[in-house]
Order: C-alpha cells, then sequence, then structure tokens
C-alpha cells in the first residue's frame, strides 16, 4: 500500500500489508514468546520498559517528523506525542514491581490473589494519532506480561513500525512486541477472531467496534473499546468569557479536529452567546492552516481527501470559515457553525467544524449535553465551584474538565460512558485491563 503525506500528497512509503496468514505467523510468534516474557522477573521487565523509553527519548525527533510526514501532525502535536510515547512507557515501567496480588483472611487457612497476564493482546490502532494511542495498549500489555500485536491503520503505519524496531533495540525479545501493518477486514478482523487471542483494545468509530465486540462476544475475549465522541463545551455566563472563547477553537480544532475528545458543539448560555461568537470568530480567525513543520500553524491537513469530502459534507451554511491552503495536501478551513438542526451537530465529524448553540439555565446545558449517544468528554466554563460540581455529576461522559479541556493525562483513568466505549485505558488501574485475578487458597489444617 502506497503510504501519501497528506500535506503534500507525495508517496512516502510503500507498505506491504499482512493476510490473515501473517496475523497467524504473528500469533504463533507471540504465543511462543509469551513463555518466555511471563517468567522474567518484574524487576528485569521494568528495566526493558525503561530502556525502551530511553530508546524513544533519544529518537523522539526522528518519531515526530515521522508523524508529520505520515499523519500530516503539526510539529508542536508531533514532538508532544513522541514524548508522551517516552513517559507512558517509565510510567508502566513502574508497574511490574507493583503488581500486587492480595492475603485475604479466611478461616481454616490462607487466601492470597495473583495477577496473572492474559496472553496474546491485539491493539488496533487508529490513524489521528498513530505512535500516542498505540502506546496506551501497549505499555500496560507489556508491564502486565503480555506480548502484544499492533494493527496499526492502514495510512498511518510508519511510527508503529518504528517503535518495533526500537523496542528490540532495548533488548525485548522476538516476538514480544510485533506491529503488521494491514487492511480492517483482514489483519483486524482475523486479530479479532483467532482463538489465541486473549483480548482486543480498539479506538476507532463506535460502529466498528460494536463489530468487534460482538465478535469478541463469541469467545468471551476481552476487550477495551475506546469509540466515537461529541463532546460538549459548556460556557456559563459567570465564566471568564476572554479564556472561554480564547480557548475554545483548539478544544475542537486541535489536530484539525481529528480528534475523538474534540468539543465540538459549544453551549453557551443565552446572555452572552453572541457576545461569545463574536470572541469565537476573531480566535478562529487568527488560526493558522498550513504547513505542519512550521510552528506557527495550528491547523495541517485532514487525513486524505476521502476524508475531507466527509468532513465537507456536514457543512451547508457556514456561520464562519478561516482560510486554508489551496495547492496539494488535503487541507479544510477551520469552521464554525450554529443551530442545533443539522447533522454537524448530532455525528461525529471528525474535522475542524464546531458549531454553537445558546441554553436557557443550567437544566437546559445538561439536557442538551446529554443529547446524544456518546459520552466521551467535555468542559464546562464557570466561576461557581457547586455548579462546576452539579454539572460535572450530571453530564453523561467519562472525561470533564472544569475551566480547561484537558482529556488526558498518563497518571489518570480514560474512556467513555454510553457509545463512547468499553474500560479505561491510562492511569494506575490500567494494569488490571491486562490481568486476570487468581485466587489460591492453602488450608492450614
Amino acid at each position: 500500500m502506497k503510504i501519501v503525506n497528506p500535506a503534500t500528497e507525495e508517496v512516502v512509503a510503500d507498505i506491504e500489508l499482512a493476510d490473515a496468514a501473517e496475523v497467524d505467523r504473528a500469533v504463533e510468534r507471540a504465543r511462543a514468546a509469551f513463555r518466555t516474557w511471563r517468567e522474567i522477573s518484574p524487576g528485569d521487565r521494568a528495566r526493558l520498559l525503561r530502556a525502551f523509553a530511553r530508546q524513544v527519548e533519544e529518537h523522539a525527533e526522528e518519531l515526530a517528523q515521522l508523524e508529520i510526514t505520515n499523519s500530516g501532525h503539526t510539529v508542536g502535536n508531533a514532538r508532544w506525542e513522541a514524548g508522551n510515547v517516552r513517559d507512558v512507557l517509565h510510567f508502566y515501567a513502574g508497574a511490574p514491581e507493583r503488581n500486587h496480588g492480595k492475603q485475604i483472611p479466611v478461616p481454616g487457612g490462607i487466601d492470597i490473589t495473583f495477577q496473572e497476564p492474559l496472553g496474546v493482546v491485539g491493539v488496533i490502532v487508529p490513524w489521528n494519532f498513530p505512535m500516542v494511542i498505540m502506546m496506551w495498549g501497549v505499555a500496560p500489555a507489556l508491564a502486565a506480561g503480555n506480548t502484544v500485536i499492533v494493527k496499526p491503520a492502514e495510512w498511518t503505519p510508519l511510527t508503529a513500525l518504528r517503535l518495533a524496531e526500537l523496542a528490540l533495540a532495548a533488548g525485548l525479545p522476538e516476538g514480544v512486541l510485533q506491529v503488521l501493518p494491514g487492511a480492517g477486514e483482514v489483519a483486524g478482523a482475523r486479530l479479532v477472531d483467532h482463538p489465541e487471542v486473549a483480548k482486543i483494545v480498539f479506538t476507532g468509530s463506535t460502529e466498528v467496534g460494536k463489530q468487534i465486540a460482538a465478535k469478541a462476544a463469541g469467545q468471551v475475549k476481552r476487550v477495551t473499546l475506546e469509540l466515537g465522541g461529541k463532546s460538549a463545551n459548556i460556557v456559563f455566563a459567570d465564566s471568564d468569557l476572554a479564556k472561554a472563547a480564547a480557548s475554545a477553537p483548539m478544544a475542537v480544532f486541535d489536530n484539525s479536529g481529528q480528534d475523538c475528545c474534540a468539543r465540538s458543539r459549544i453551549l453557551v448560555e443565552r446572555s452572552v452567546y453572541h457576545e461569545f461568537l463574536e470572541r469565537l470568530t476573531v480566535a478562529v480567525r487568527e488560526l493558522k492552516v498550513g504547513d505542519p513543520r512550521d510552528p506557527d500553524t495550528a491547523l495541517g491537513p485532514l487525513i486524505s481527501a476521502e476524508h475531507r469530502e466527509r468532513v465537507a459534507s456536514f457543512v451547508e451554511r457556514p456561520y464562519f470559515q478561516g482560510e486554508c491552503p489551496a495547492g496539494p495536501g488535503f487541507w479544510f478551513p477551520a469552521t464554525v457553525l450554529t443551530g442545533d438542526e443539522d447533522r454537524a451537530f448530532r455525528e461525529e465529524v471528525f474535522g475542524p467544524v464546531v458549531s454553537v448553540v445558546p441554553f436557557q439555565d443550567e437544566a437546559d446545558a445538561i439536557a442538551i449535553a446529554n443529547d446524544t449517544p456518546y459520552g466521551l468528554s467535555g468542559s464546562i466554563w464557570t466561576r461557581d465551584v457547586g455548579r462546576a460540581l452539579r454539572v460535572a455529576r450530571a453530564v453523561e461522559a467519562g472525561n470533564l474538565s472544569v475551566n480547561s479541556h484537558s482529556s488526558v493525562r498518563y497518571w489518570t483513568p480514560f474512556g467513555g460512558f454510553k457509545q463512547s466505549g468499553l474500560g479505561r485505558e491510562l492511569g494506575p488501574d490500567a494494569l488490571a485491563a491486562f490481568t486476570e485475578t487468581k485466587n489460591i487458597f492453602i488450608a492450614s489444617e
């Protein structure tokens, strides 16, 4: 498959896609490696993960430049992403030595628990944040003693392939981490169907996530699913309106809106609605769309011409559109819509398109925010701490920020309510998603 730079439309690589037979061979290798990897002492496994993190640190700029070329990410984003890969590895390098069981008081003996690794884990990665989301699944899975097969998105395999090389350079045994570029309906489907794959971690559309969950259910295969989003950014009249409006564009347009946490619905209290719109328009007008390697660029291209056509189909009567390059590249302007009747307000656009609508009061804001099948993220802007807590508890979403747009920290759990997914990634409890609890009773008589 030809890999295209979305900013230039130039072919940058030609990658052979794995078929089902190659997936089967990879699973065999992973099963063989699992027998060795799980027996490596926790301290030694931790040292290998730290060595992997050091390899990422030493090659951070190379990884960032690969992501710019392959995915069109801005240089600031790509460098942050390489740093996040390093930090997630360091965080979970501490996990093998803290994978504690319990001693439970029972009559007649001693009862203890162990957290045992699952076996082979398949991690199916999307194209919007290739190396970051890959490592959210890989690092805790490896720390728990599993072996991992990564299936990157067809369009964006380059950083995943390089990370697999860096893992080997760090000393991880052959077969412990493998990367198989392939089509979702071929390589991805085979990972889901394979009886020796114990768990699937999938990030992508809700539609495909439902299909994976249904197939996995036939084998009682464990899944972690991080799916779609249609997050609300709720702005109350008592908030710092200037800060709320200035920060709102990148809460939805970061990574050109190709982000499941994008706050693509801005709900503004009616009394300040028009003032907010004016401030928002000024902030959007100042965003630069263009060369991802320019540090001043805020938005790069969309991933493909096909995706650009899909995003454009949501825009009929824009309130405001910024500018974007007219030459080669899959460019789309930052776009502001008003009203709640069109598709863009209801469906996940996954592009630089935001809808701004008014609300009457707190109850109205909560009702609008929850009127969606999704529940991944969101923001609340208010100076009233009590209101912030009430609204945050009432909004049906897994990751909420007050007077901020932060959704992801590797120290804290990440995941969605409703059709935004199953399970949680990141944080101190992610290790449990890659282990089984084994209970052992030893009679004392």
